[in-house]
């Protein structure tokens, strides 16, 4: 193995908030759940769909100040997502264009969620920490698939899509019900928005790290 490839494969571990054990047990209690819709026959695209509706209704209940039931929503917005690649895989119908119909889905309902959070905040100042939030977490996506469209597999920095779905339902729910909701979410949208708009900036200098190794393997 050259150094190369080995400094390659370090850049590449991604770092993740969530515990590594509650990442790869909670999809496990999901299981009932994803059986029963492969016995059904649902769709992975009618899952998909259900998890864009999930996140247009939290943004529509960000607006109507109904937090609680946007938190849960949220939830059910991110089971969903997890939901709809298994039973994909399950039945077997996995598809270019079923990955493409998620992430494109995905991104949708994500904006919705922070729409919703925008139009809650419509008139404070934290409107303005939406908009930097709502950058970062498209940035964040963009560029490891700018990435992958150049070559390079960029799983660098963190605050994956998984990570900001957790801090914002569960910062949705425990906010309201301890009435210290506009603190909380302040504070999660304003680390939402650095985390990512740091880890975009940390794929972007991957890729020239990663072409200079791949230029200087070519040249050895």
């Amino acid at each position: 193995m050259t150094q190369n490839s080995s400094i390659h494969r370090r850049a590449q571990k991604p770092f993740r908030i969530l515990p590594k054990k509650l990442l790869s047990e909670f999809p496990k209690l999901l299981n009932p759940l994803i059986n029963l819709l492969v016995r059904l026959k649902i769709s992975p695209n009618a899952l998909t769909i259900i998890a864009l509706l999930a996140g247009v209704g939290a943004g529509v209940l960000f607006f109507f100040e109904r937090l609680v039931w946007a938190g849960i929503l949220i939830i059910i917005c991110g089971i969903f997502d997890i939901i709809d690649g298994r039973v994909a895989v399950l039945t077997n119908k996995q598809s270019l264009y079923g990955a493409m119909f998620d992430s494109t889905l995905d991104r949708y309902s994500e904006f919705f969620i922070y729409l919703g959070i925008a139009s809650y905040f419509r008139n404070h100042w934290a409107l303005w920490i939406t908009f930097w939030t709502i950058l970062g977490s498209t940035m964040v996506s963009y560029t490891r698939a700018r990435a992958e469209g150049l070559g390079f597999e960029c799983r660098v920095g963190f605050m994956q899509r998984a990570e900001r779905m957790v801090f914002l339902s569960l910062g949705t729910i425990l906010g309201s019900l301890f009435k210290v909701f506009d603190i909380v979410m302040i504070a999660i949208l304003i680390f939402i928005a650095l985390v990512s708009n740091i880890a975009a900036i940390q794929r972007t200098l991957y890729v020239r790290k990663a072409e200079k190794l791949s230029k200087s393997g070519k040249q050895a």
